[in-house]
């Protein structure tokens, strides 16, 4: 997703360094273009269903299951997006989230205002009209480098790398104080890349150099941001193994499966096994496991649930990146919804240019309808989706 350049001072630093002095430590090639036969793929025949909603109480269950039954179609497709108002009016947020009836709404740097109280009255309104199913508020606050609220004046990735897990998760436990008070409820902020090379656009934002490294912190901002805001990973499978800046091109990198479980599994599965609820993917390939981006692979969404064990919520980073990369074949937005979805992805996730959200939820409507995209999948993502919302209604 865009990037906000911040960096962070060493006094940031320092104070983390001394808050947590009494605790335990718990090649350069030009990137390949995607393949002729790379084209976004239309139907997914069969991939689990999100099941992570087993875990909630039964009544937050049945709640979703009524509000399931009376959706129409339309409702259902429109709650499986993530979309993007510029922009501080509280009054024209909520316009915006009821008019589409969308599952989420991301905040971008023109969304933020001066002050956390101004934060939190625009965020309010995106609840205003259905507090006991708000959408998503999803932000990318990673701290350091990628960082939206100018009050976050925590260390980021490139500081916490020299300091033993626990800082990692003392920073991210007050992030996500700070997100929760604001009514920020899902942060994108848990890079589960790992590369040790200095020219990948990754490498400022990585939490670790090596696979046991960043496991470790991966799995400490989880526990650091559990009980205030949902946790995402990012980028699956992987951002490490290419210089590329996927905002500009689709990577790719010759990578085969054994080369992915060895290195870049491992932070994903210790950030799912800390409790992640979310996972996105990136807009990247790698051509030894499949000739499609990541994003819309049915053969990644697969390895995630079976190889690493997520069964939850899994969105793919903004859209709009695919058509920024110029490619013929990313062009037509509402087709890159339809592969989205169809690939296995829970939730489509888009800071819109000129696209009008009716035709992105015309698209995948159009596709269940002529049979590209089961009903029954967009069933289980909406209530996937809708479990969700509701879980963050009921803890406050």
């Amino acid at each position: 997703m865009r990037r906000a350049g911040r960096m962070r001072t060493a006094a940031a630093l320092l104070v983390l360094a001394t808050v947590l002095g009494g605790c335990a430590a718990g090649g350069s090639a030009h990137p390949l273009e995607p393949s002729a036969g790379a084209t976004p793929p239309t139907v997914l025949a069969t991939r689990p269903a999100p099941s992570a909603t087993a875990a909630a109480p039964d009544h937050v269950r049945a709640y979703a299951d009524e509000r399931l039954r009376n959706l129409t179609l339309r409702q259902k497709v429109a709650s499986l997006f993530m979309l993007h108002a510029p922009g501080t009016d509280p009054a024209a947020l909520r316009q915006f989230v009821d008019r589409y009836g969308l599952g989420g709404v991301i905040l971008m740097s023109d969304n933020i205002p001066a002050a956390p109280q101004a934060l939190a009255a625009e965020t309010a309104a995106t609840r205003a009209s259905d507090p006991g199913l708000p959408a998503l508020v999803g932000i990318d606050e990673e701290g350091g480098d990628v960082t939206r609220l100018p009050w976050d004046s925590g260390p980021g990735a490139e500081a916490l790398r020299a300091l033993p897990p626990a800082a990692t998760q003392q920073a991210f436990a007050q992030r996500a104080a700070l997100l929760k008070q604001a009514g920020v409820t899902l942060n994108f902020g848990t890079v589960a890349d790992v590369t040790a090379d200095p020219h990948s656009f990754i490498a400022d934002r990585i939490l670790g150099t090596d696979p046991a490294s960043a496991a470790a912190r991966v799995a400490a901002s989880v526990a650091g941001e559990r009980g205030s805001v949902l946790s995402t990973l990012k980028h699956f499978p992987g951002h490490g193994e290419t210089e590329a800046d996927s905002h500009r091109t689709v990577p790719t990198a010759a990578i085969d499966h054994a080369r992915w479980a060895a290195q870049d599994a491992p932070t994903f599965r210790a950030g799912v096994q800390a409790g992640a609820e979310v996972v996105m993917f990136g807009h990247l390939v790698y051509s030894g496991v499949d000739a499609a981006p990541a994003s819309l692979s049915p053969a990644w969404h697969r390895i995630l649930a079976d190889e690493v064990g997520f069964h939850g919520v899994t969105i793919t980073d903004d859209l709009r990146m695919l058509q920024d990369t110029g490619l013929p074949q990313y062009q037509d937005a509402g087709a890159n919804a339809v592969a989205a979805i169809a690939a296995g992805n829970t939730m489509v996730l888009m800071i819109q240019g000129a696209e009008d959200p009716d035709a992105l939820i015309d698209a995948v409507v159009a596709a269940v309808r002529d049979g590209r995209i089961p009903l029954a999948q967009v069933d289980a993502d909406a209530r996937a989706l809708l479990v969700l919302r509701r879980s963050v209604a009921v803890r406050g």
